[in-house]
């Protein structure tokens, strides 16, 4: 789980919220500019700041608690209740699965609605899962979002694992460019390596192809 202490340096607070960046929707090429930082200004305020902090994660994590706040312990159970409700109303019926792992909330999206197969542009019924998931998103601020692409073992191993990495960086960049802050966003590739089912059945490749979401609430943790 992602902890953070609050900084509580509002000058930081206020530039990674200000600092303009502009982003391309991937599946229109529109620009739009959000109200969030660019690398370079995240990399200053970072060094200025932070000092020494070991470790990217740890920056990334601070800088995010400093702009949008972090949560008290006994805050996070409500505040993820309230962001679960949400979004198990706005996916039903859907056929995306959403589970609750302790204060964790993991949204399993299956391959029928996401892409098609060897593409990574995302299908239009994605497209209107996505942009409900990021209003709730930008409505609760104090999460960081895990985008993780998955694939069957069709085809070599390499081609999956690539394959699955753009596919989580279209997500990223849809979620993006609907305003929220990128500094929220991780994205990573699992190619064919985590199946959930075998992959010796039509069916069981089918929901191995799939992309998970997971929101991981920012804690202070009041070290």
């Amino acid at each position: 789980m992602f902890q953070t202490k609050r900084l509580g340096i509002s000058a930081l607070a206020a530039a990674i919220v200000l600092a303009g960046c502009t982003t391309v929707d991937p599946q229109t090429g529109e620009q739009t500019t959000n109200r969030t930082a660019t690398g370079a200004t995240i990399g200053a305020i970072a060094g200025a700041v932070l000092g020494k902090a070991t470790g990217s994660h740890h920056r990334d994590r601070a800088l995010v608690g400093a702009a949008v706040g972090a949560l008290a312990g006994a805050a996070v159970g409500n505040y993820m209740d309230k962001q679960e409700q949400e979004i198990r109303q706005q996916t039903a019926g859907s056929g995306i699965d959403v589970q609750r792992n302790g204060d964790n909330l993991l949204l399993t999206i299956p391959n029928g609605i996401t892409f098609d197969v060897n593409s990574a542009v995302i299908k239009p019924e994605f497209q209107s899962v996505l942009t409900d998931l990021a209003s709730t998103l930008n409505k609760y601020p104090k999460t960081m979002v895990q985008i993780s692409g998955h694939t069957d073992n069709t085809g070599s191993a390499a081609y999956n694992q690539t394959l699955s990495e753009n596919r989580a960086n279209s997500v990223k960049s849809f979620l993006v460019v609907r305003g929220v802050v990128p500094q929220r966003l991780t994205t990573i590739g699992y190619g064919e390596t985590k199946p959930i089912a075998s992959n010796a059945t039509v069916e069981g490749r089918a929901k191995n192809r799939r992309v998970e979401i997971e929101l991981i609430p920012i804690i202070d943790n009041g070290q």
